[in-house]
């Protein structure tokens, strides 16, 4: 009897892992890293509820670390087997995971040199070896949905979900698979994407299906109605009147083209100054090549710029850094300037260094521009602590705190609904995946009144026969 269980994603917005075992093969959809409260962070140090080596192929959704993070620890720990994504999401990979590898090597490093560790010596989840060895196994598909098979009696295709660069709805058909052995198809959301986003095309309808994951992030909530070109217009305009730094926490992948594309604009308009604007992560910049060479996820607005030959992607007087020592320099730079530096949700990374640095400063302001797991330094911040812990060291937050909505990549309660009204004909089973408790059963909720359909909230490590 083929089965899927829940191995991430499931009462939280982080680690989504979830496995289908066909009976003659086993396929994860997505390897995630948990973020947040420390016993979600501590799942990756587990040894995983499934033998890897018994993984016969893993799909991804897309490459943000909460959905990837984890394959290179898969690799390591004996997944030998081929890795599965649209076209657009093994570009990103390639800069992603090496990234994402390094900065664990660094941080381990800090940590020791500062004697930061409960461990002795902290070591790294992974290692830049292990993320290359992983980039070996990554099999592009289109994002077309155009169906291949990835293991044994199990097919997949790739569709565009409008959340970053190569997200995709992925539909997994299992051979023989139902009592009557007609098979069954289940559809992955991944990260739905929020309609009218800049750079890239809206989520696709969803195709037919028998099971449906669908995301739940803003399952209890609407995106902010204040336009969000006007908000960081007004943000930065104050902050640098005041002589502060604007400091923006974004995921180097989505959010930081999202941020560079609407600054470009807004000195094109002439709405707020030219100010220096510095990109701190190798991987933003990275990417950010990467969404002007994938011209067909791109939407009409990015390639009528492309067209006057102009770059979206470039702000006025923009610095991006590579090094650590390039890193530590912005902090030695004064006056009025913006910094858009990953993680997006404070969790690690070089961010977390600029706000050692501004998070003290009156003048200075933070804003937020995504999602903030519950637990994590971000989410502590907007919450209205006014100390937080960085590198075990306590740091008072004097600096305004703004947090804008409507730049979420995430498809809010009304949009999931206006995407799922154009299913061709309800599924038998529907689960509200990779949000908090209170989000996932309100989007539960709004789907069973607004459609009638059968949803379920499901548990960590939770199994459901695909009967």
């Amino acid at each position: 009897m083929a089965s899927l269980t829940f191995w991430g994603g499931v009462g939280t917005v982080t680690g989504s892992k979830y496995l289908i075992d066909s009976g003659a093969s086993r396929v994860l959809v997505d390897c995630g890293l948990f973020q947040g409260h420390r016993e979600l962070r501590e799942r990756n140090w587990q040894d995983p509820p499934f033998d890897p080596a018994e993984i016969d192929a893993v799909l991804i959704t897309h490459a943000h670390i909460d959905h990837t993070g984890y394959l290179p620890r898969l690799v390591a720990q004996g997944f030998e087997g081929p890795v599965y994504c649209s076209r657009g999401t093994g570009d990103l990979l390639k800069i992603l995971l090496p990234d994402a590898a390094r900065l664990q090597e660094e941080e381990a490093d800090y940590r020791n040199r500062h004697n930061l560790s409960r461990h002795a010596p902290a070591l790294p989840l992974y290692t830049e070896d292990d993320a290359r060895e992983t980039l070996k196994r990554i099999q592009p598909r289109p994002n077309t949905g155009e169906m291949s098979e990835v293991a044994k009696g199990v097919s997949a295709g790739f569709r565009v979900a409008g959340h970053i660069l190569g997200s995709s709805l992925v539909l997994v058909e299992v051979e023989g698979a139902g009592d009557d052995g007609k098979g069954r198809r289940v559809l992955f959301s991944g990260d739905l994407g929020h309609y009218d986003q800049p750079i890239i095309r809206d989520p696709e309808p969803p195709p037919a299906c028998d099971y449906m994951l669908v995301e739940s992030t803003y399952g209890d909530r609407l995106h902010d109605r204040e336009d969000p070109k006007v908000a960081l217009a007004r943000i930065i305009n104050e902050t640098a009147e005041r002589g502060g730094v604007v400091l923006i926490p974004a995921f180097a992948i989505g959010r930081t083209q999202e941020m560079i594309y609407l600054i470009r604009e807004l000195e094109d308009e002439k709405k707020i100054p030219i100010l220096p604007v510095r990109v701190d992560s190798p991987m933003a910049a990275a990417a950010t090549q990467v969404y002007s060479n994938r011209k067909e996820e791109q939407d009409e607005d990015y390639a009528s710029i492309l067209r006057q030959q102009r770059h979206p992607l470039r702000t006025h007087s923009m610095l991006t850094t590579s090094s650590r020592d390039e890193s530590r320099k912005l902090n030695e730079e004064r006056g009025a300037r913006v910094i858009v530096s990953a993680s997006g949700m404070l969790t690690g990374g070089r961010v977390l260094h600029h706000a050692q640095r501004f998070l003290p400063d009156e003048k200075s302001t933070i804003v937020f521009v995504g999602y903030q797991a519950a637990g994590t330094v971000g989410r502590r911040i907007l919450d209205g602590e006014r100390e937080v812990s960085i590198f075990k060291h306590p740091i008072r937050v004097r600096a305004r705190v703004e947090r804008i909505g409507g730049f979420s990549a995430h498809a809010d309660w009304k949009e999931v609904l206006r995407w799922l009204e154009k299913m061709p004909a309800p599924p038998r089973l529907s689960f509200t995946t990779h949000g908090e408790p209170e989000a996932a059963e309100a989007m539960a909720e709004h789907i069973r009144e607004s459609y009638g359909w059968k949803v379920q909230v499901p548990q960590y490590g939770e199994k459901v026969e695909l009967s």
